[in-house]
Parts: C-alpha cells; structure tokens; sequence
C-alpha cells in the first residue's frame, strides 16, 4: 500500500509522539519528593495553567531535549524561530494531553493499554531486536520505560478523543474507500535483500571521512566481498560488520520499492538487477560501500483489502479525528481557561497545522545514515 500510512496520532497531538516523553522520564526518573526539591533549586515555573491543568518549564524542556535530539539524529537543523514555533506546539500538545487525560475512564485506560502494548511490539519489531531498539531510543535520550509511558499516555489521549467524539469506522467504511481508490493500494515492484555497509561519512555530523579512513573502508569491503562470495554466511557478516543500524541486527535484510526515496539510486539499480542469491560488486552511494545480495523480487500487485483492512480502519479513524479533534480541544481548552504563562510562547503564533520543515539548505544535505535505516 504506496498512500496510506497509519499515523499514531492525529495532527494536532502529532508533535506529543516525543513531548508526552517528558511526564514520563519526568515520572520515571525522580521521586516526586525529589522533583519537588529540584523545583524549589532552579524555581520550575509553570508555562501554562488552567482548571485541572498545569505544565510545568522542565516538563517543557525535558520534551524539547527529546526532541532537539530527533533532528540531531537525521540531520536536521531548524532557526530559532522555527524551534519557537516548535516548542509552543509542544506545549500546546502537552496542555491537549493532559486535558484529555483528564476525562480518561477505566474503560479508556484498559483500551489504551492494549493498543500502546502492539505499538510497542511493532516498534520493538521494526528496530530489528531489544540492543538496535535501546541503541535507537539512546540516541533520543529516552528509556524503554519511557517509550512505554509515553505510548500509553498517547494511546489513553486518543482512546478519550475516540469516545468523545463518537467515531466509529466500519469494515463498510473501510471496504468502500478500498473500492473507490484502488490506485492506492498498488504495490510496485520490490526486492527483498540484504546488504553490508560500511560507511565513508561521518555517522553523526554527516561529513566525508578523510581519504585515508575511505582507503580503508574501500578494502575492507573488498575483502568482505571475497569472503560473501566464497560462501561465508551473508548474515552472519552483516551483523558483525554492516554500519547500518537500521540493518545490520536483521542480517542486513532489507525491503524495498522501487522509487523509495530512502534508497540511494545507485543501490537501487544495483539490487534490482541482481539474480536471485547473487552477491553484487562493491556498490559506491554517498553513505559508503556496499555489497548487496538479493533473496527474491517480489512483482507489482494489489494488496487484498483482508491484509489491509485493520491499517485502514485505523487511518480513517485518524482521517475523521483529524477533521473533528481541533475544534474540539478547542473547546476543551477554553472550557479549561487555559493560559499561556510564558511571554516569548504566549507570543507565538503557529500558522498551521502542518509540519514545520527544515531549513531547506541543511535539509537537502541531511540525508539518512544508511540503506537500511
């Protein structure tokens, strides 16, 4: 399915993802007898207040820690006014959380548990095993015990929402937009492989490793090719050797479209013109060195409603939440007399909805670390 992903929360707590880490950490991390005494050194002042609702500067800060760390990892650089615009979303999300943490009743808590329980297996999936995970939510300076609480807060803030504003996506819904857009539910063309990195930039700034460091990497990959084709294990090479750690705990496996715009081009003609079980020649992209071995194509289809069906129950879930959740907390909030006690956030004004970018000449530069990743 090329055009419908499933988002873990809607637009208007979208940036909450990371900043309802900050209760969590905040919770997990200190007593509250001993964040009562921090408070009382550093004088943690309340940046929004109203009935039932108080977010605090270090909860405020804690979260743009996490976030600021996000960029850090993909490259990504922002102005100060754009991490202004960023910072009072954030707080907006966490003031939007809480008041629907608010209304949660016992029946949204046992509901939400079970749905921040598959999320996490899911991410926990996706990262390939529990080191690639806890190497991945370091690099945020996060915990699991936060990743879980934050998911559950999140999983209970949309439980809420759901309930309140009665929404209610059927398998006739469901079956309907699958039969009115079958162009999105195409899938192209894809190759299933595996492949060893090692890289010639910088893992974390980027920049290009001197050419000795590139000499270097240039024959070490060399004599990983010779033993890849000597029949060692590919697997077993890629987890001891590969740079990608998107990759290199699944056996550097990999699948992919054509047309993925995470794909170097150069890795993606490659891959796609092997034989099956055949082991490319040294594959030069801007991340580093490659060797690639492709396990099977996989020809164009349509993904059958039955393997879909839940995905989309749950993007026209967010679809409709998206439509109806702003007017909503809208209410919620003044209903809550919800001030803004921070002069610089209070000053703020945030023009949409949509993501605020990159600025664009670091964006086009900021590119993923790896394949795999």
């Amino acid at each position: 399915m090329t055009n419908i992903t499933t988002k873990l929360f809607t637009a208007t707590l979208g940036a909450a993802l990371l900043a309802a880490t900050a209760t969590a950490q905040t919770n997990a991390s200190a007593p509250a007898k001993a964040g009562d005494k921090i408070d009382e050194l550093f004088g943690d002042t309340a940046v929004a207040k109203g009935k039932g609702i108080e977010i605090k500067r270090r909860q405020l800060d804690s979260a743009m820690v996490n976030i600021k760390a996000s960029f850090s990892a993909r490259g990504q650089v922002y102005s100060p006014d754009q991490l202004n615009q960023i910072e009072r979303r954030v707080l907006d999300d966490l003031i939007s959380v809480q008041i629907l943490l608010n209304k949660a009743t016992d029946a949204d808590k046992v509901k939400a548990k079970e749905v921040a329980d598959k999320r996490f297996d899911t991410v926990k999936t996706r990262a390939g095993s529990d080191d690639a995970l806890s190497r991945q939510l370091k690099m945020l300076g996060m915990t699991e015990e936060a990743l879980r609480a934050k998911m559950v807060e999140q999983a209970t803030a949309e439980a809420v929402a759901e309930r309140e504003l009665k929404i209610n996506v059927t398998d006739a819904d469901a079956s309907k937009f699958y039969a009115d857009n079958p162009a999105k539910f195409e899938q192209p063309e894809m190759v299933r492989a595996s492949h060893i990195l090692l890289m010639t930039q910088d893992p974390t700034t980027h920049a290009p490793l001197s050419d000795e460091q590139q000499k270097a990497k240039r024959k070490q990959i060399d004599d990983l090719l010779k033993r890849a084709r000597a029949g060692e294990d590919f697997a077993k090479l890629a987890k001891e050797y590969s740079e990608d750690p998107g990759s290199k705990d699944k056996g550097g496996e990999i699948t992919f479209p054509r047309g993925n715009q995470g794909i170097p081009a150069e890795f993606e003609a490659a891959a796609f013109a092997l034989n099956t079980n055949q082991v490319s020649d040294v594959v030069t992209t801007p991340f580093g060195y490659h060797i690639i071995k492709l396990s099977e194509k996989l020809p164009a289809k349509k993904i059958e409603l039955a393997k879909v069906a839940d995905e989309l129950k749950e993007a026209l879930r967010q679809q409709e939440m998206q439509k109806l959740l702003p007017d909503y907390m809208e209410k919620l909030k003044k209903d809550a007399a919800v001030e803004i006690l921070d002069e610089k956030l209070k000053a703020v004004i945030v023009p949409s909805l949509a993501p605020v970018e990159p600025m664009k000449s670091e964006k086009a530069e900021a590119k993923k670390p790896a394949a795999g990743k």
